[in-house]
């Protein structure tokens, strides 16, 4: 697919070029979107969003990068925006002591399906969920999402512990459950 022709095409306003960009990113974008939310509703909300922004700021992307890496950072920076500004979520965005869980030394080593996975990250308290993302899949420092959540680069990192410690406190706990049956099950 020719990306630089099909801006140019968006950019002229033509129905065709803009339904063919969003039907080719969307399902993708979906998919970002759906991991800082706790709802399909509200990813698809999020991506609706986002592509309103994509299609008003397309002037603004220079062709000196993937396509995709752009949409995405459009589609991470709105459901961040999203999430701040949805009242369901910001109880759980306060990063205070309240909501920290104890940090846990085992690293159980056990083999998931990254939807099973992913099913888990969507369960952990908002704030955990959004740093966890964006330092682990998106790949922003902790210095980058401190900035972007209006928070220390300590505190990302302090979050984004207790996050994988929750999570493997999850993993392990699912797995002993799912090896106690098969056990019982002989």
């Amino acid at each position: 697919m020719d990306y630089y022709k099909l801006v140019r095409e968006c950019l002229a306003q033509k129905p065709a070029a803009q339904k063919q960009l969003y039907e080719h990113f969307s399902e993708t974008m979906l998919g970002v979107c759906y991991r800082y939310t706790k709802s399909f509703k509200d990813a698809e909300d999020v991506l609706q969003e986002g592509f309103v922004k994509v299609f008003r700021n397309l002037s603004q992307f220079k062709n000196e990068g993937e396509l995709g890496a752009w949409i995405r950072r459009i589609m991470v920076n709105t459901a961040l925006n999203f999430l701040k500004r949805n009242r369901k979520y910001q109880d759980e965005m306060f990063f205070t002591e309240e909501y920290m869980h104890p940090v846990a030394d085992d690293d159980p080593e056990i083999q998931l399906s990254s939807k099973e996975l992913a099913d888990l990250i969507r369960q952990l308290p908002s704030g955990y969920q959004t740093i966890f993302n964006l330092y682990a899949v998106e790949g922003y420092s902790h210095i980058e999402i401190g900035e972007m959540l209006g928070i220390s680069d300590g505190t990302s990192r302090s979050q984004y512990a207790r996050a994988r410690a929750l999570l493997a406190t999850w993993i392990k706990k699912n797995f002993s459950e799912v090896k106690s049956r098969s056990y019982a099950g002989k």
